[in-house]
């Protein structure tokens, strides 16, 4: 719309809204920048189209006003505070309305990001080149833990989703907490002492928990101090720190990775409906294993009655036989046995006679045969 004064003689005057329109056409011209500044008095209803809040320069408190889409706002998902610092980029404009001249934000980023990304990326590379992500790191999680440590935050929807779910999936567990801050400057050593506290305890694994949140929210868990002890931990540790998407450094140095704190929960501890089923299994199992093998017994007990109940007539037949196999060497060796065969035994004086100058003629001997004897006189010997 042009933009056209009244003319009063040689005086040209302009109406408020033709000035507006015409000093809001001349900063549509401007190229579009990034304007650097502190995050104050920032107001966001789901009724209004945009989000505002005003700039200020904390060197000498200078202020802009800056207006952004409300959608745009939201997908940056920023989560900005009063005394955030931040780039906003957009151009200049004026609100014809009410004159109020301010900045439209077309994207914002918070200040030193890329900075932090850039320390963290060269840790990160660091603590790499010392094993501390290496796989071969990583514990097993136990089967059946006797007491499961959770360090998260007071109040935390994060801790009730773990205990939720642990509960849900093993009633009769063993859980103890430790309440510790999880966001700000004093988070990372205070994890870490929660770490400690609880391998004192003597738990078998520990949660570390803690629900979504900005970038900055989240930096203790990428802290050098918390990573490191996490992965010098004297049990098993599972990580399940922020959104899926998020993946601090302790993530990286832990056992386990849990995409949520309920993920966490589900993962240290067994399902108690799943091991009762395995255990009637096993039992059911143990039953037809033992009653097979007393059957085996059985059969075995069986077959040893039958051959002690058959021991007896066969022992006395082998007896018998080994006897006439003696009695049939002995009668093969008996005088009996000799005479049978036609000799005869010569006794002179009741001693044998084996040769013939044992005897002298005219002397008198008897003759043993196998059926009876009878006397005699030698006549001559040779």
């Amino acid at each position: 719309m042009k933009v056209e004064a009244i003319e009063y003689g040689d005086r040209k005057v302009y109406s408020v809204g033709a000035f507006n329109r015409g000093v809001s056409s001349w900063l549509a011209r401007l190229p579009t920048v990034w304007v650097e500044g502190e995050v104050t008095e920032l107001r966001r209803s789901d009724r209004w189209a945009s989000v505002f809040f005003t700039l200020k320069d904390p060197q000498d408190g200078s202020c802009l006003g800056v207006s952004i889409a409300r959608g745009q706002f939201d997908a940056l998902r920023l989560e900005l505070t009063d005394g955030d610092r931040v780039h906003a980029f957009g151009r200049p404009e004026l609100f014809e309305a009410r004159g109020e001249f301010r900045l439209r934000a077309l994207s914002l980023e918070r200040f030193g990001l890329g900075d932090h990304l850039a320390a963290l990326e060269r840790l990160k590379t660091k603590l790499a080149a010392e094993g501390l992500f290496a796989a071969e790191r990583k514990r097993p999680l136990p089967l059946l833990p006797g007491r499961v440590g959770l360090v998260t935050g007071n109040d935390a929807a994060a801790k009730r989703d773990v205990l939720t779910a642990i509960t849900a999936r093993f009633p009769p567990a063993n859980v103890l907490v430790a309440e510790t801050y999880v966001q700000g400057p004093r988070a990372a050593g205070a994890v870490v002492e929660a770490l400690r506290s609880l391998c004192g305890e003597g738990v078998d694994v520990i949660v570390v928990a803690r629900g979504g949140g900005s970038f900055e929210d989240l930096l203790p868990f990428s802290d050098e101090r918390l990573v490191r002890a996490v992965a010098d931990c004297a049990v098993p540790v599972v990580s399940a720190v922020g959104h899926e998407q998020d993946i601090p450094l302790c993530d990286l140095a832990a056992d386990v990775r849990a995409s949520t704190p309920s993920v966490a929960g589900r993962l240290v501890v067994p399902d108690l409906a799943q091991l009762l089923e395995r255990l009637d299994r096993s039992r059911a199992g143990l039953e037809r294993g033992t009653r097979r093998s007393l059957e085996r017994e059985r059969q075995r007990l069986d077959r040893s009655h039958d051959r002690l109940r058959r021991a007896p007539p066969l022992l006395v037949e082998r007896g018998r036989a080994r006897l006439e196999q003696t009695a049939g060497r002995l009668r093969a060796l008996s005088p009996q046995a000799t005479l049978e065969r036609g000799y005869a035994i010569v006794r002179a004086q009741d001693e044998i006679v084996r040769s013939g100058s044992e005897v002298a003629p005219g002397e008198r001997v008897d003759v043993e045969l196998s059926e009876g004897g009878f006397g005699a006189r030698v006549e001559e010997t040779r």
